[in-house]
């Protein structure tokens, strides 16, 4: 694979600081949304493979920077300071309130745009979110970048510079495809690519001392009509808890069971009526 020599580049690595349920929680009072006092949050687990795939590179010799972005309100934060304490060289965060009610295109527009403005040479994101999994956003940023890109990524190789990388990325039903794909490009990565280190004592302190960059939507050359609801292709409508269902154990002989089944289905389809 060919490559340019002495410049610095640059991998943007998109994350997320994702939401996970208590075992109790209440519907925020318009229904869209789960009160947050009852959410537990953490930095998306297909995102700490593809730091780790980032600061790989990095740490084999290459003069890269890796810079960790997030769209989210100051929360995100404790996210970005997990990316730099294990490993990324700068964090960025994107938020104002017209930003609110994003959804995974609203998102991927505003990652894209950071891109553009750090001139990144690659974009690294986890295939999905372990809340919404939508598995858009990376594929989205490749879109309004035009770039060429790849999907579920398990094994990469690149070095500094290259204008190509060789990819092996998961299809469906098991088969894996080798491919090359030229450089600038966006890789969304898959679990299991490599084992991500966990953040020493003395790195979580560096990164805590850290400032991490917070940009509105006019820094990025994008405005109101970007982002929230009225850039989004979806939005919530409403939130609930589904009712549950009732089961009942049907006793008897392999015949007995059989004829009891039909008279429930009849019973709740109406059928023979």
């Amino acid at each position: 694979m060919g490559s340019v020599k002495g410049c610095r580049w640059k991998i943007l690595v998109a994350v997320k600081q994702v939401s996970s349920l208590e075992e109790d929680f209440e519907i925020r009072a318009d229904g869209r949304d789960v009160e947050p006092d009852f959410l537990v949050r953490d930095l998306n687990e297909w995102d700490e493979y593809s730091l780790e795939e980032a600061v790989k590179i990095k740490e084999a010799g290459a003069e890269v920077e890796v810079v960790a972005v997030s769209v989210g309100p100051e929360v995100a934060d404790e996210a970005l300071r997990k990316c730099l304490a294990k490993g990324a060289d700068r964090a960025i965060r994107v938020w104002e309130d017209a930003v609110a009610g994003s959804d995974s295109i609203a998102v991927a527009r505003i990652v894209a745009a950071v891109a553009r403005r750090e001139k990144a040479d690659l974009v690294f994101a986890g295939v999905q979110s372990s809340d919404h999994s939508f598995a858009s956003t990376g594929t989205a940023i490749a879109g309004f970048l035009d770039w060429p890109h790849a999907a579920v990524v398990n094994q990469l190789a690149y070095v500094q510079g290259a204008t190509r990388a060789e990819v092996r990325r998961e299809l469906e039903g098991g088969v894996l495809q080798l491919m090359e794909v030229d450089c600038p490009a966006v890789f969304t990565i898959q679990l299991g690519i490599n084992a991500p280190r966990y953040a020493s004592l003395r790195s979580i302190k560096q990164a805590a001392a850290k400032p991490i960059e917070t940009l509105c939507l006019g820094d990025i050359g994008l405005s109101s009509a970007d982002a929230g609801e009225a850039g989004s292709l979806s939005r919530v409508r409403r939130m609930y808890v589904s009712a549950k269902g009732r089961a009942q154990m049907i006793d008897g002989t392999p015949a007995e069971q059989a004829a009891r089944l039909a008279a429930i289905i009849k019973k709740f389809t109406g059928a023979g009526a």
